[in-house]
């Protein structure tokens, strides 16, 4: 609901050329009130003379657009285009204008706020991803520095200096521009300061050079993913030259380890990696997806001083001990998220993993278990798992061989989880045809009665209707999650698995015409 105020503010930021022409007059403690009227209504050119001419020692996005007294909707997730680029354009200008040394000066500007979302809700329906805020920020910081060394300048404007706070993601095709921005940090009004740091698709090489531009001392979260390819050498040399206190969460690139060609060196290098992991005393998030850790667990774990609240191990062959060590360990009373896709729980290890529910149950808040062989005899059991777990929010499990009707007996079950918002479920068994293998392979998974399914998705929805739960949105991802990182680089990542798919095809056709 928006109050008084808000309406107000609306009307007035309505009129782009009057509020331009106003703003002067404006009560400084008006311009956040005003600044989120004006993003609700995209009115870029207003959204840039508010910055431009912002009055207050700091300006955070997370907090500006969040949930407020005047209107409480979250607008943080609306990545819009012509608001963010207004908003960067605006801070430049702030810049160049040099406001006066006896007014506040904005001293911080945090853009760590805000949230990528699928769905977006903007008229342009333009997005402005990370990637995109990483790239024109790092343009226009260079873009600044040039125009102040070509042009006279008020000796104020070097006197300038403004921390920017950003979550950087560089791949290979943004990599030489930040790398030059971060490089001129000094020399900039505008300084960028990481807080987390994604990379993809980018070189061991040039990935440890610019880690060390970031300033990693103050860096909180870092993930390494897909396209850059670390290994367990690699990883021991970054923790033994860098060193990461402040770090909360850590993604780790799949077959970042693998036990299964371990020698007694690689033994002693794992036990190093747990050691330096131990020294990084607010490490709370870790995710290594697709690394072979059979039996491990308890050596890289263990040293940790701090418990863990979110730990994704997926696909990674843990066995009966990992499971146990998990259960036992002082992590578990703590972990609010949890994923253990690919591996065969009611099989190999069922009252192992319901006691690791048991003992997260009072804080567990997502629990995904993709592709782990949960079959219609299981149905029971889980229902009897997860009913401690009264503050679930998200339960994902798709890929399992569940039929229709254990779907159905499930879903009834889950609507007695009172704060349940987010359900991903598979493909009804009865849905494929006769004879299908899990886990489905890529050829197949779209390869079933589209029709009965829908006839069966309205069922389940009309579960959680029957029972006051609209609040839960049920879906079947076919291909995962969406994931908005990925979404906004496909094309180069695309690009880069063709390139190294000729490449191979290449090296195999020498290897052949050397061999005849």
């Amino acid at each position: 609901m928006k109050s008084l105020r808000f309406i107000s503010a609306e009307a007035f930021v309505s009129n782009a050329e009057f509020a331009r022409k106003s703003l002067s007059s404006v009560a400084h403690n008006l311009f956040p009130l005003l600044f989120k009227a004006s993003y609700l209504l995209e009115q870029g050119e207003v959204i840039h003379d508010l910055v431009e001419n912002w009055p207050l020692v700091d300006f955070n996005m997370g907090k500006l657009l969040g949930t407020t007294v005047d209107y409480q909707e979250d607008l943080s997730h609306r990545t819009c285009s012509v608001c963010l680029e207004s908003c960067l354009t605006g801070l430049r200008d702030y810049v160049l204008n040099h406001p006066s040394p006896y007014v506040n000066r904005l001293k911080v500007v945090d853009l760590t706020g805000m949230k990528d979302v699928e769905v977006q809700f903007c008229e342009c329906k333009k997005t402005m991803g990370r990637w995109a805020r990483t790239q024109l920020l790092s343009k226009l910081c260079l873009e600044l520095l040039v125009y102040l060394q070509q042009t006279q300048c008020n000796p104020g404007t070097f006197e300038i200096s403004i921390d920017v706070l950003i979550d950087l993601f560089v791949t290979e095709r943004n990599y030489e521009l930040v790398v030059q921005a971060l490089l001129k940090k000094c020399y900039c009004p505008l300084k960028i300061c990481c807080v987390e740091f994604r990379s993809d698709n980018l070189a061991l090489q040039k990935f440890f050079y610019i880690i060390k531009l970031t300033d990693p001392s103050l860096l909180r979260k870092l993930e390494i993913v897909h396209n850059v390819r670390l290994e367990m050498e690699h990883l021991e040399i970054l923790f033994n030259s860098i060193h990461f206190p402040l770090l909360m969460s850590l993604t780790l690139p799949a077959r970042t380890f693998n036990v299964r060609r371990f020698t007694a060196t690689d033994e002693r290098m794992l036990t190093n990696i747990g050691e330096k992991m131990g020294e990084m005393m607010q490490l709370t998030e870790l995710s290594m997806p697709f690394s072979i850790l059979t039996g491990r667990i308890q050596k890289l774990l263990s040293p940790l001083k701090t418990p863990l609240k979110m730990l994704d191990v997926s696909n990674c062959s843990l066995n009966h001990a990992d499971m146990a060590y998990l259960a036992n360990s002082f992590h578990a009373n703590h972990l609010e998220a949890l994923d253990l896709s690919g591996h065969n729980i009611p099989d190999l290890y069922p009252s192992i993993f319901f006691k690791l529910l048991s003992h997260s149950s009072s804080v567990l808040r997502s629990l995904t278990l993709e592709d782990c062989n949960i079959q219609d005899t299981h149905v029971n059991m889980l229902i009897l798992g997860l009913s401690p777990c009264q503050k679930l929010q998200e339960f994902k499990f798709l890929g399992n061989p569940l039929s229709s009707q254990a779907l159905k007996h499930l879903f009834t079950f889950l609507c007695e989880l009172p704060t349940l918002k987010n359900v991903e479920y598979p493909v009804p068994r009865d849905c494929y045809p006769v004879g299908i293998t899990y886990p489905i392979d890529d050829a197949s998974l779209c390869r079933f009665d589209h029709q009965k399914y829908e006839s069966v998705a309205e069922e389940l929805n009309l579960i959680l209707l029957q029972a006051n739960r609209e609040d839960v949105k049920a879906s079947t991802p076919l291909f995962g999650s969406y994931d908005a990182a990925v979404q906004e680089t496909n094309n180069e990542l695309g690009a880069y698995l063709i390139k190294s798919f000729k490449e191979t095809l290449e090296k195999f056709t020498n290897t052949l015409n050397k061999m005849s």
